[in-house]
């Protein structure tokens, strides 16, 4: 029966997390996506034809504003020559100096291909809950300059073209991809933009026979779209300042002047217009996702018809540049930057379309070539059509709310939209344009406000709402600990008819306001969840109050009480500072020297028994330390360092086998274990044999990745063979079990050393052998320091009993022997916990955010390389190649809920007594974190405090998960002390005193 309100309990848990987790999509990035709205499009007489009759977008994927401007060195020289630094986009080049407007397009996050491209094309910024469709396909249908289109035809990528095939008006789009294994991380990306540019020709070619195709291309408002994905593969698999990725950028502006040069020849008629972007850039270890400067800033050149030319200054620093474009030697030609969205609004105008429907991007007018007053027209429609997507979602939330209060700047107080609108026009007419266009932008920019304002409008309800639930959530867990695991369920939770009526009352106040308001079904989970929390903590009310006097009955002087607040201070500026090491993983350096000395607390009587275990510690703590000051494992691929991390895990395993017999007998100090396990001794070395095989199998694939020459197949096939079979090798040891608590570790240990070498890019072996010696010294400190300072006892067992009979005389183990349910008199089989148990949840915090920060900063989606999935498959896959990151993510995880399961049988506490102790104060962090969210400023800042909410939230739900995986690592471990033992036959007592010193 104990396991159901564990079970209860980790169930609630895991549940609330995930649920709350939807939380931050609810608030911070509801779908901008309505429908119904008017679309708006240039007035043109119908002698005037629109500035361009097509228009070509060529995206190069994962392309570097600075990489594509900079000048460097032939990638693959062959003369002296071609050392010198030079441009590698010479024809982009041509474009920025002589014919066109250059500029650095900033891109939002998630800097990802899907969400890039929708903002390049529809002129909306979707929302990351799209993340659940991998980016592929359509969550809704949204609208797109494709769409609007008379006609377009799209080359390149299965992962970005279909999305924008299938929303639109069905036979508009044209589609042709390459299939998917060509995306091939282990051979040249370079035949990705060669397909592209190819086809493109082949089509041209097939037009000059083709009548009916001749015709279609000969039509006006078509659009031509080139998904270049070489560079973004290429950057992947080499780094963005590798001489692959160099030399792609070459390519690529090869491909491009072919393909330009392509439709001068075909149509002869300048009445093309050209557009070059980036649907995102690239960090210098490979990867994006964030908001890293590095990956918001692409290059956009626009050049051709109705496109401006450039603006140059002579001998002069342009308006527009600075030290971000110091190096691209352009200083004399204006800079003109954007946002990401304003592409898709410059390349309606161009070719003569609507905007699209949901657009929110301001035209850049000054890459047009077109008169004062068009431009004033431009800058109204576009005003316009930002103004009527306020209209229509101003529409529906006034169907929805009981309460509805405008915006102000866009009421009946302030100039409605009507009324500004009139007098733009006014100012048209009368000839003043400049004025037109000033009151446009401003009128553009309180338009998007107004969206804000109603994107925005549930959010103080929503976030107070979310707060209460987090503050209820760690009330309930506190109160369901001291329940458990202080009173071993002595009192029953007690209800209240009041309470109950209170409860169900609030709950159906906020069920029928969401009725109302056609809220999402997610806002009555977050409403549930608060109220059923509160219910709980004061039903367990009484339950709290003894748990004070059990946990608290001992701090009567002043000593105490000022030892507990000073305790209780750090141990919260220990939980506070582990939130700034999800910004500065250094945090986790000083945390990890200032535990090297926790052994001196104790004194030298603990150093001089524990000598030993306290150097090993401190080493291991040092160790630890030097890992934050590293640069993130993935910059850079080191196969030297891959070996010797290796190499290290094999000798663990080699030393064991030597020493089995002194390490099975706690190091000397629990006598002679029993008669040797000659299979287990076996399987150990097996495992030895495949780690040692993962090292040369990853070695000769890394080298042979570097050197151009692709994956061999046998390398490829025995390293999925390895990682396999290393994770099924637990099974075996069950035909003759070692269950030494040692061995187990042991054996968990070489489990995954196997997966941790064929997954690694640099230094992380290393890390996993110092972050598993920080685990066992940890577990066998603990428990020493268990043995040498036992907890008080509780106030409860000091008290007269009701008879008027002394007290029972006060050992300090009476707590582990006495605590007696009150229904059935009968001892209970664990201690129960106290508040020194706090410091072992609080070490085991500090250790689970190091297994996450110590080889890197995994708050950033762009923390992660593909360079080592590439390994094992070498072909694009986001979701097999994603499992395969997350995988060595959480190898750190295993070990650590194996080690804290094993520390909780060697305390002689209840299973899952400390996770649970864990997940009561984790969401200290989550709620911090929840508040300083932000969805304005840098995009770095966005982007990381989004995803430092979402790991800190699932971190709850993931402790509860590995209680779990350590029931199941830790089943039938058999832990040898003599202490432990005495737990179940109520000899603890004895065992104590007599291993302190008190009994003598």
């Amino acid at each position: 029966m104990a396991s159901l309100p564990r079970f209860r309990f980790l169930a609630i848990a895991v549940i609330f997390h995930l649920v709350y987790i939807f939380s931050i999509f609810d608030i911070y990035f509801v779908s901008p996506i309505v429908s119904g709205m008017r679309l708006f499009q240039i007035e043109r007489p119908e002698s005037t034809p629109p500035p361009a009759d097509r228009l070509v977008l060529f995206v190069g994927d994962g392309l570097r504003a600075d990489k594509a401007f900079q000048s460097h060195p032939e990638p693959y020289p062959k003369t002296d020559d071609d050392l010198v630094p030079r441009p590698l986009a010479p024809f982009l080049r041509s474009k920025v100096l002589g014919e066109g407007t250059f500029g650095v397009s900033h891109t939002r996050v998630p800097t990802e291909s899907r969400p890039g491209h929708v903002a390049l094309i529809a002129g909306l910024y979707e929302d990351v809950s799209a993340v659940t469709t991998g980016w592929k396909l359509n969550p809704v249908d949204f609208d797109s300059v494709f769409n609007r289109s008379r006609h377009t035809w799209s080359w390149g990528s299965p992962d970005i073209l279909p999305m924008f095939e299938q929303g639109a008006v069905p036979g508009r789009v044209d589609a042709f991809m390459y299939g998917a294994e060509l995306e091939d991380f282990s051979s040249d990306a370079l035949v990705l933009d060669l397909w592209v540019f190819d086809h493109v020709k082949d089509l041209f070619a097939e037009a000059r026979t083709n009548q009916t195709l001749n015709e279609a291309l000969r039509q006006d408002k078509i659009v031509f779209f080139l998904h270049l994905l070489g560079l973004d593969t290429t950057g992947h698999s080499n780094r963005p300042y590798s001489k692959e990725y160099l030399h792609n950028i070459k390519v690529v502006d090869e491909g491009v002047q072919q393909i330009a040069e392509l439709m001068n020849d075909f149509y002869k008629d300048d009445r093309t217009a050209f557009v070059f972007t980036a649907d995102h850039g690239m960090s210098d270890w490979g990867s994006h996702g964030d908001g890293h400067p590095d990956n918001t800033r692409t290059p956009l050149i626009a050049w051709g018809s109705g496109v401006a030319k450039p603006q140059l200054y002579p001998g002069e620093v342009a308006p527009g540049h600075d030290e971000y474009s110091s190096d691209w030697n352009l200083d004399h030609v204006r800079r003109h930057d954007v946002e990401q969205a304003d592409v898709a609004a410059l390349m309606a105008y161009l070719v003569g379309v609507e905007f699209p429907a949901n657009s929110v991007g301001e035209l850049p007018l000054s890459f047009l070539t077109a008169s004062l007053k068009d431009k004033a027209d431009a800058a109204l429609i576009n005003a316009q059509g930002i103004l009527e997507q306020y209209r229509v979602k101003e529409e529906m939330k006034k169907a929805t709310e009981m309460r509805y209060k405008p915006y102000e700047a866009l009421s009946d107080g302030g100039l409605d939209a009507e009324s500004r609108v009139a007098y733009i026009q006014q100012l048209i007419g009368a000839g003043s344009y400049e004025e037109a266009i000033e009151e446009s932008a401003a009128l553009l920019k309180v338009g998007l406000s107004g969206l804000r304002y109603l994107q925005t409008y549930d959010w103080l309800f929503l976030r107070a709402l979310i707060t209460i639930g987090y503050l209820g959530w760690v009330a309930y867990a506190i109160a369901t600990v001291i329940d458990l695991h202080v009173l071993h369920g002595r009192l029953q939770p007690s209800r209240t008819l009041g309470g109950v009526v209170a409860a169900t009352s609030a709950l159906a106040a906020l069920y029928a306001s969401f009725v109302v308001s056609k809220s999402p079904l997610t806002y009555y989970a977050y409403a549930f969840f608060p109220v059923f929390f509160w219910e709980e903590v004061y039903a367990r009310r009484s339950s709290l109050v003894e748990g004070r006097k059990e946990l608290f009955g001992h701090v009567k002087s002043g000593g105490s009480l000022v030892s507990l607040i000073f305790n209780g201070a750090v141990y919260v500026g220990i939980i506070e500072s582990l939130a700034l090491g999800y910004i500065h993983r250094t945090v986790l350096t000083v945390l990890f020297v200032i535990g090297a000395f926790w052994p001196v607390a104790y004194g030298f009587s603990f150093l001089h028994q524990h000598g030993a275990l306290s150097l090993m510690w401190f080493l291991s703590c040092i160790a630890m330390s030097i890992f934050t000051l590293l640069p993130p494992a993935m910059t850079s691929e080191d196969v030297n360092m891959i070996v010797i991390g290796g190499a290290l895990m094999v000798i663990v395993g080699v030393l064991y086998l030597i020493m089995e017999d002194f390490v099975l007998s706690d190091f000397g100090r629990s006598g002679k274990p029993s008669s040797p396990n000659h299979v287990s001794r076996t399987l150990v070395g097996v495992q030895i044999g495949m780690t040692l095989l993962a090292i040369l199998v990853t070695r000769s694939s890394a080298l042979s990745l570097q050197a151009n020459q692709g994956l061999p197949r046998g390398n490829q096939i025995v390293g999925w063979i390895i990682l396999v079979s290393s994770l099924l090798m637990p099974l075996a040891y069950r035909a003759q079990p070692n269950n030494h608590y040692i061995h187990r570790i042991l054996v968990i240990f070489l489990t995954c050393a196997p997966t941790f070498v064929l997954l690694t890019i640099s230094y992380e072996g290393l890390f996993y052998v110092a972050f598993s010696t920080t685990l066992v010294s940890w577990v066998r400190l603990e428990h020493a320091v268990y043995l040498f300072s036992p907890p008080h006892r509780p106030a409860s067992t000091t008290a007269n009993n009701k008879n008027g009979s002394a007290p029972t005389p006060a050992t300090s183990t009476d707590a582990i022997t006495t605590t007696v349910n009150e229904q059935t008199r009968l001892p209970a089989p664990f201690r129960p916990l106290t508040l020194r148990d706090a410091r072992v949840a609080l070490f085991f915090f500090v250790l689970f955010q190091s297994a996450f920060f110590s080889t890197g900063n995994v708050a950033s989606v762009s923390a992660f390389s593909l360079e080592s999935v590439s390994r094992l498959i070498p072909v694009f896959d986001p979701f097999s190649q994603g499992a395969m990151l997350i995988l060595k993510l959480l190898v750190p995880f295993a070990l650590l809920s194996a080690n804290l399961g094993i520390l909780n049988k060697r305390l002689g506490v209840a299973p899952s007594a400390l996770f649970m102790v864990v997940m009561a104060i984790s969401d200290i962090l989550t709620l911090y974190f929840f508040w300083v969210v932000k969805d304005e400023g840098s995009w770095l800042e966005i982007g990381s405090t989004i995803s430092h909410f979402v790991i800190a939230s699932l971190l709850c739900g993931f402790v509860a998960a590995l209680e779990g995986v350590s029931a199941a690592f830790i089943a039938g471990v058999e832990v040898t002390e003599d202490v432990v033992k005495a737990v179940g036959e109520g000899q603890v007592a004895d065992v104590l005193l007599e291993k302190t010193g008190e009994g003598k």
